[in-house]
């Protein structure tokens, strides 16, 4: 291996082997409370975190509100009419069991949060009198004051505050190591998780680390089909490291995925075509709901699902008469407005209106408490909009109560995409599970980014306290087993032989060519002649570029291990899509050799696993899980009645 000006101690060739009882991969929001509640059962527990745990993870710089907390004491609704909500809204492609968790436990994670030392509610005083403050409990709620179960919060409090306690616990973390392989073993003629490997990316040390019970809380799969290398620090909500390693790595073990073939439109990119997100002017999400105008400054009005227009601001935050409440932070039930107006600002209806563009969000026209929640907390605590929108536009002499700031593109979107250009973005594939949040392969769970139909973090802390209560049963019916030599290995060798080539290709411009193939045969439209071309493109380059990559340091390694797990989840990808024969609005997935649009024999989950190289189909009916209601207490009657009393039922 070539000498390199490197300020870390060289280990390749070393070897750390780890043991503990549940191990947990990835250390954002999903992973911090898997090991919280491990340890709380007095597991020995083991995290590692490809980055530093304390800003970690999609959620490391912020978030400006928390979905959902339906049994906090203002709510009016039931964990079950909301859960059941998200399962309508998603046309049943949703995970009812995950959504379930989220709305039953959601408020339980967040009184957590603040022991933990958090900040979730207005202790100051800030916005007393607010229509959106609960003064006999400081809550602020966002988007149906009514019904009060989404609630705005400080979310950059929340990753110091998590790694405070976990290092409280004494959880070993594991920092600076990326996980890249699951280890199995045949235990009594049944596979089952042992562990995984991890290599530390400063020094290339590589780290074995061997379980009883595993929990994967890494992200979704990024940069597959929007990338640009010259601008890689450019990102959506979601850090660049954050690529779905955990997608390839399951699939390499065998675990079966569900809704892999959807994809939308990109709305955010890592590739330089979108401004900052929120730092333009909308409406939706932690905008919502500004006051729009367009050029001339005449405001386009909100109107109520029955057409009515809204006269006040107050009355954009309440459901329509007859309608119990509706979902904001992503997603609509029963949408409020009869045509997509500023709500989404659907293009050509307000063309066809006689308004002009540019449109501008205009705060100086809202209440003062509106406007300073907006500009102040949503932006701001949202993830990179501390310091890139509030701080730095402020200085720069941006005043709400004066500007107006410009909405770019159409829709809530901050810039327009081609329709090739995609994302796994909204509700999109993972892995799929059963009550415990169990996969396929005993021995390993998965939570919130893993699971398929994820959503935010809310959704990520329950499930991933969920999955460490499971797993902690788990392992108390196993023993430590001893890991497959040969196939620590394999992977050793692997991961290592980019460092040894002197010469070869980066892994930037590997990154670039999948992005491009993906676009030219996986992206608005597809058939099976441009799938099965798209995949034997990707398997020459597996074939003649991969054995061509080179490395400097520990650090483009990790990078160079980050491709070639894209490369994996995009070939997944395109096999979801090939099984899929007709198309499906639900799951923005369009054939043009299978026009017809979810006939009745399509109406299930088609999930996907790999066997011994082999592409293997399941076919699941969306209802499998059951009542949503019934099946959670039947699976957690104990937490219901030592944990989980908090609050409504």
């Amino acid at each position: 291996m070539s000498q390199y000006d490197w300020p870390y101690k060289d280990e390749f060739g070393a070897v750390e082997t780890m043991e503990s009882e549940v191990l947990v991969l990835g250390g954002g929001i999903a992973g911090c409370y898997a090991a919280i509640a491990a340890a709380r059962r007095g597991k020995s527990v083991t995290l590692v975190e490809k980055g530093a745990i304390v800003r970690s993870g999609s959620a490391g710089s912020g978030f400006d509100h928390w979905e959902v907390a339906c049994t906090n004491p203002c709510s009016q609704v039931t964990p079950k009419e909301i859960a059941e909500a998200y399962i309508e809204e998603q046309d049943h492609y949703s995970n009812g069991i995950a959504h379930y968790i989220e709305c039953r436990e959601g408020y339980d994670r967040l009184l957590d949060m603040e022991a933990f030392g958090g900040k979730v509610r207005d202790t100051e005083g800030e916005f007393k009198g607010a229509e959106f403050r609960d003064d006999d409990t400081g809550f602020l709620f966002a988007y149906d004051y009514k019904n009060k179960f989404f609630m705005r919060v400080w979310g950059s409090t929340f990753k110091p505050a998590l790694y405070r306690e976990l290092k409280r616990l004494k959880v070993r973390l594991v920092e600076r190591t990326e996980a890249t392989a699951l280890l199995t073993a045949w235990v009594n003629g049944k596979k089952r998780g042992v562990g995984a490997v991890g290599m530390n990316v400063r020094t290339g040390k590589l780290c074995v680390l061997k379980a009883k019970a595993t929990i994967m809380t890494m992200s979704r799969p990024a940069r597959v089909w929007l990338f640009n290398p010259d601008l890689v620090g450019l990102c959506e909500f979601r850090p660049p490291q954050s690529i779905g390693s955990g997608h390839a790595m399951g699939y390499r073990a065998g675990l079966e995925f569900t809704m892999m073939e959807k994809s939308v439109r990109g709305e955010f990119s890592a590739a330089g075509r979108s401004f900052p997100p929120y730092g333009a002017g909308n409406n939706h999400n932690t905008w919502y709901a500004a006051t729009m105008v367009d050029a001339r400054g005449v405001e386009i009005p909100y109107v109520d699902r029955d057409g009515n227009v809204l006269k006040t601001v107050s009355e954009r935050y309440q459901p329509a008469s007859g309608q119990k409440f509706f979902l904001k932070g992503g997603v609509i039930d029963e949408a409020k407005y009869d045509w997509r107006g500023p709500e989404t600002m659907e293009f050509d209806e307000l063309m066809k209106r006689g308004y002009q563009l540019p449109f501008y969000a205009d705060l100086s026209k809202m209440p003062e408490m509106e406007r300073k929640v907006i500009w102040g907390l949503m932006v701001g605590e949202e993830g990179k909009t501390k310091i890139p929108i509030l701080q730095n536009y402020t200085e720069r002499g941006f005043d709400p109560e004066k500007h107006m700031l410009q909405s770019y593109g159409s829709g809530w979107q901050s810039a327009s995409f081609l329709d090739q250009e995609r994302q796994l973005f909204g509700a999109p594939g993972g892995i799929f599970h059963d009550w415990d949040l169990k996969t396929n392969i005993d021995g390993i769970y998965a939570a919130g980014d893993q699971l398929f139909a994820a959503d935010c973090c809310g959704f990520a802390a329950s499930t991933g306290y969920y999955a460490g209560r499971k797993a902690c049963d788990y392992a108390d019916t196993v023993q430590l087993t001893e890991p497959d030599r040969e196939e620590i290995q394999r992977e050793r060798n692997r991961l290592y032989a980019p460092i040894y080539n002197k010469e070869g290709m980066g892994w930037k411009e590997l990154n670039m060519a999948i992005s491009k193939a993906m676009q030219n045969y996986c992206g608005g439209v597809k058939c099976d002649d441009l799938l099965q071309e798209g995949l034997n493109l990707l398997d020459s380059y597996s074939e003649e570029i991969v054995p061509q990559l080179s490395c400097r340091n520990p650090h483009d390694l990790m990078r160079t291990h980050e491709v070639l797990d894209i490369l994996e989840v995009s070939k997944m990808i395109l096999n979801a899509c090939l099984l899929r024969k007709s198309s499906s609005k639900p799951l923005c997935f369009q054939r043009s050799d299978y026009p017809e649009t979810d006939p009745q024999r399509d109406d299930h989950f088609i999930t996907i696993r790999q066997e011994e190289g082999r592409v293997i189909r399941g076919d699941v009916p969306h209802g499998y899980y059951g009542d949503v209601e019934e099946g959670y207490l039947e699976h957690n009657r104990d937490y219901v009645q030592n944990e989980g009393g908090r609050g409504n039922e």
